[in-house]
């Protein structure tokens, strides 16, 4: 016989999956199994978010749909009000540099820009996004380095993606949402703050697989557009962006309420992830990319080259 409390949890996870889940025929699949194994469930919080998760992801392996058991208590949801969550990400933003990890200039005159741990909203992050591009923008070529970059925001992807493109918009990866029954559209921006790598010059973008979602996203969509080079591993295959709904202390679930849609390919890296253009392994992807960039750069003529093939003499040191 199970506990009130984890009846209760689970029958409110049903509705929410129901009610919110992008997939409504998955959904019915997904409530019904929950039903089904109700009853044996555990109680203890970590374990039943474990058994829950489980169950959540077996119908169609979609690695947004979960119930997260956090070890410190969580405040109480108010509907409509975003404030305490706009907070807690703001404050991690600002610990961790807006996400920006490194920002600096390679011997060759090859640029390196990490993002980690995730890609932050576009309003907490468009300034750290101009310094590091105005810094980045005369670099001859960019390695832009995913390994780390654990998610994101729809709006960061488009912001950073802005940058390296030129002022014409180009489509990206927009959003089908069940709520609407629609696709959102997603361009970039024809003008950016702060310097703009533009869509001219050589890019690589670096992969691992623990590369997730938003970050995929921006890995995507320099493949699909053509603007780049996806150098190291497959990624972790999350294309859904997810609600988080409050139904325990301890116990958080998120329900993935839309779909990424790209214009090129008409779908997206759910469940497959992104496949590299190079495939390497993760610790290997940054000195196989900045040869490339080298090589590249060497095979021009005029400056640029003399100092890329000057990089390569000395052993393309990182």
């Amino acid at each position: 016989m199970q506990t009130p409390e984890v009846t209760e949890i689970v029958d409110r996870l049903r509705t929410l999956v129901q009610e919110r889940y992008v997939f409504p025929d998955a959904a019915a699949d997904i409530a019904a199994r929950l039903a089904a194994h109700r009853d044996g469930y555990p109680a203890d919080p970590a374990a039943l978010a474990a058994a829950v998760t489980a169950d959540l992801q077996s119908v169609n392996g979609d690695k947004h749909l979960r119930l997260l058991h956090h070890t410190e208590p969580q405040p109480e949801q108010v509907p409509g009000d975003d404030a305490a969550e706009y907070a807690a990400m703001a404050q991690w933003a600002e610990r961790t540099c807006g996400g920006v990890a490194t920002a600096r200039r390679l011997p060759g005159d090859v640029g390196l820009l990490e993002i980690t741990p995730v890609l932050f909203p576009a309003v907490l992050v468009g300034d750290v996004y101009a310094a590091a591009f105005t810094l980045l923008a005369p670099v001859q070529a960019l390695i832009v380095d995913l390994r780390g970059c654990l998610g994101g925001e729809p709006s960061a992807v488009n912001l950073f993606f802005s940058y390296l493109w030129d002022h014409e918009p180009v489509q990206i990866t927009g959003m089908y949402e069940r709520a609407t029954d629609q696709v959102r559209q997603s361009w970039t921006s024809a003008h950016v703050p702060g310097g703009r790598y533009g869509r001219e010059r050589p890019l690589y973008v670096l992969t691992s697989g623990k590369t997730f979602s938003g970050g995929e996203a921006l890995a995507y969509d320099v493949q699909q557009t053509g603007r780049g080079t996806v150098v190291g591993e497959q990624t972790r295959g999350g294309a859904h962006p997810r609600e988080g709904f409050r139904l325990h202390p301890h116990l958080e679930a998120t329900i993935s309420v839309a779909r990424a849609v790209n214009p090129v390919s008409g779908t997206n890296w759910e469940t497959v992830g992104v496949t590299p253009d190079v495939p390497v392994a993760a610790a290997d992807a940054l000195s196989t990319a900045y040869r490339a960039a080298l090589e590249q750069l060497a095979a021009q003529d005029g400056p640029p080259a003399a100092e890329a093939r000057t990089a390569l003499d000395a052993g393309a040191p990182l």
